[in-house]
């Protein structure tokens, strides 16, 4: 058995603040035994008013949230994955990336989220990622203590090219870090993590932010594990922030792939002409 941890945040508008959490959260997780921490989509800032949000938003190597995990995990000596950050770009746009940091704290991977939440809902939400956020282009995968991780963001598991891409990698996990909103989670969040662990014959790891935050919006929470049979082994619920630990057995992985092997069986399909 290896175990994992979750942070379920309720991140607000001051990074130090989230950077702090974080940092207590890695500590906590070190202490209990876990492999590697996994958090939420904006981990170190959620502010849906991007003027105010503009004076934290800095480059990678400027950024006190990375810097303080960084820090954090090399003294715990604690795998990472830090779900996502606001990152400036040399052109002046933001990405929206997330990192697996090793043990060492050094970096490991990144990946920048590809598909944009550009959406109205009949709720009267309205979110338009892709006015400050520019898309990456890139498929990433990272070796961790727990086998191959591949990476995704929150409104990516509604793609399932992406992850058809993932599980011709092979992963054995796949970190899905988010930021749902109450509607569409209420609606989708498990259904989508459940196909997306089934479809990859993989676990699905899905730190959450949850509650209400200091920007206005509102989050569904309900940080998931899921097995690659579908079963959800662990879920926060949608109340509170917290650390959420799983042990998940990783030969479980050969065994639903021997038993049903949809990965070997996928042919290529005839294109339209």
């Amino acid at each position: 058995m290896s175990r994992i941890a979750l942070l379920q945040m309720t991140s607000g508008i001051d990074p130090d603040a989230n950077a702090a959490t974080i940092v207590s959260a890695i500590n906590e997780a070190a202490r209990r035994g876990a492999a590697m921490l996994f958090t939420p989509e904006m981990s170190g800032l959620l502010d849906r008013d991007r003027e105010r949000a503009a004076a934290h938003v800095v480059a990678e190597d400027d950024n006190p949230v990375l810097r303080a995990v960084r820090a954090a995990a090399a003294e715990q000596g604690l795998w990472v994955a830090l779900g996502s950050l606001a990152v400036a770009r040399a052109d002046g746009r933001w990405a929206n990336r997330s990192f697996v940091i090793d043990a060492a704290g050094s970096i490991a991977a990144r990946y920048d989220k590809i598909h944009m939440f550009d959406v109205q809902l009949a709720s009267g939400e309205a979110w338009r990622e892709s006015a400050a956020y520019v898309p990456g282009e890139e498929v990433v995968t990272a070796e961790t203590p727990l086998g191959r991780l591949g990476l995704a963001v929150c409104y990516d598991v509604r793609f399932p090219a992406l992850f058809e891409l993932l599980g011709r990698q092979n992963c054995d996990l796949i970190s899905i870090p988010a930021a749902f909103t109450v509607p569409t989670g209420r609606a989708h969040w498990h259904l989508l993590q459940r196909a997306r662990a089934v479809e990859a014959s993989a676990f699905v790891v899905a730190a959450a932010q949850v509650g209400e935050h200091e920007d206005g919006r509102r989050t569904y929470g309900h940080s998931l594990v899921v097995d690659p049979w579908g079963e959800v082994l662990l879920d926060m619920g949608g109340e509170e922030a917290g650390l959420g630990f799983c042990d998940i057995d990783l030969a479980r992985i050969a065994e639903v792939r021997r038993q049903l092997p949809s990965l070997a069986n996928r042919r290529p399909l005839p294109t339209s002409q």
